[in-house]
């Protein structure tokens, strides 16, 4: 049987929880120029270099 979560275990520290706010994960579709299927690209990246991640090749 799997153990209950507990109330203690949710973040302590009222900073990094809102320092993990500004976090986004994106996920990025990419073609191989060969076959021409398709691949995702996964990653976490800072809310405010989502733009400069997603327009880079």
């Amino acid at each position: 049987m799997a153990k209950a979560a507990s109330k203690n275990s949710k973040t302590k520290d009222a900073a990094a929880a809102a320092e993990a706010k500004n976090w986004t994960k994106v996920i990025k579709a990419e073609r191989n120029e060969k076959t021409g299927a398709y691949s995702f690209k996964e990653t976490i990246v800072h809310k405010e270099k989502v733009k400069d991640f997603l327009a880079s090749k």
